[in-house]
């Protein structure tokens, strides 16, 4: 007889998880039913699902902050992702939370980003009457977009976690609030290193107040981070930090803005990214005969232009982009030899 490895993982959950944590076995379930897997739990099928989606992939040629540097060690979407990830399973894996459901939050939680990164989503923002935010797209490429049109299906765990992933969501999971943390902290304590790595500032540039409470380097002020969350959450129904430890934090990211973020040797290409997404959008929705089929198959069905064509523009990578807007812009040269 065929033992189902499912149930006894789900039973699992029951014995070491807390009871405020989210039980695969109490799952408010998928918008289409389905056949259980017999050896997986729901949210162990979501974050395969998510890892083997198109989308994901893209992820490695996509900006995380600094628009085309020069070297193989600054963070792209897909390592902030996996960075993302890493931290925000520590942090359940200690709580004695689902450990499975944070996990495919994480690596779904920016699928919908642009090429250019922020900078490409301020401009189809701009562009596309219907407004854009990542975070709602992110869900439409799961909900909608993947596997031409189905979808991944994915259980309203995740699916919530995904669209209430930003600083002021409100999930109502406690997974998905630690990745409203995680996020928060890969990001401050990544784009430091690059910006370190890129001599746009420099460890000791970084106010000592700050340095001397939370840690002076990345390892010390995740560990300083993660450490804080844990100890102040563990007896809580909620993901909280010590008041002190999240000042500081705030202050390093509003630091990080200042010097890093609208620093113009840091981010002087991004006008010229987001004048790219805008003219794409724009010649797209002018000529939506030239999208691929399967968007056109989207406009004919009845779904608006405008949202398909800001699909089809975010779905892009900065290369694809690129390459694109010069093959649709830049004349070319023509002769007969």
């Amino acid at each position: 007889m065929q033992s189902n490895i499912r149930t006894m993982l789900e039973e699992r959950e029951h014995r070491m998880l807390r009871p405020c944590a989210a039980h695969s076995d109490e799952s408010l379930g998928r918008l289409r039913e389905e056949e259980q897997c017999d050896i997986r739990t729901v949210f162990q099928r979501d974050r395969d699902r998510i890892i083997h989606s198109k989308s994901f992939r893209r992820l490695k040629d996509k900006t995380q902050v600094f628009l085309t540097p020069e070297g193989d060690h600054y963070r792209t979407r897909m390592t902030h992702t996996l960075e993302v990830s890493q931290i925000a399973r520590s942090i359940s894996k200690a709580l004695l939370l689902n450990e499975d459901l944070t996990e495919a939050i994480a690596l779904g939680h920016d699928l919908g980003h642009t090429p250019f990164g922020h900078a490409g989503e301020r401009a189809l923002n701009r562009v596309c009457p219907l407004g854009f935010s990542h975070n709602e797209q992110s869900v439409r490429v799961v909900s909608v977009l993947e596997k031409d049109g189905a979808g991944l299906n994915l259980t309203r765990e995740v699916i919530d976690g995904i669209r209430e992933h930003q600083a002021s969501g409100h999930p109502f999971t406690l997974e998905g609030n630690v990745i409203r943390f995680a996020d928060r902290f890969a990001y401050v304590n990544h784009d430091i290193d690059d910006a370190i790595r890129g001599q746009i500032i420099r460890e000791s540039d970084i106010p000592t107040e700050l340095t001397s409470l939370l840690g002076h380097s990345l390892k010390e002020r995740l560990n300083t981070l993660v450490h804080d969350i844990v100890i102040h959450s563990q007896d809580r129904e909620e993901i909280v930090m010590s008041a002190e430890i999240a000042e500081s934090f705030d202050a390093l990211r509003t630091y990080m803005f200042k010097n890093v973020y609208t620093n113009p040797v840091a981010k002087g290409q991004e006008a010229k990214a987001e004048r790219l997404v805008e003219h794409l959008y724009e010649y797209y929705t002018e000529n939506v005969g030239k999208l691929p089929e399967e968007f056109q198959r989207m406009i004919a069905a009845g779904e608006k232009k405008e949202q398909v064509v800001a699909d089809y523009v975010a779905g892009m990578t900065d290369k694809f982009a690129v390459a694109t807007y010069e093959d649709l812009m830049i004349p070319k040269a023509w002769g007969v030899y």
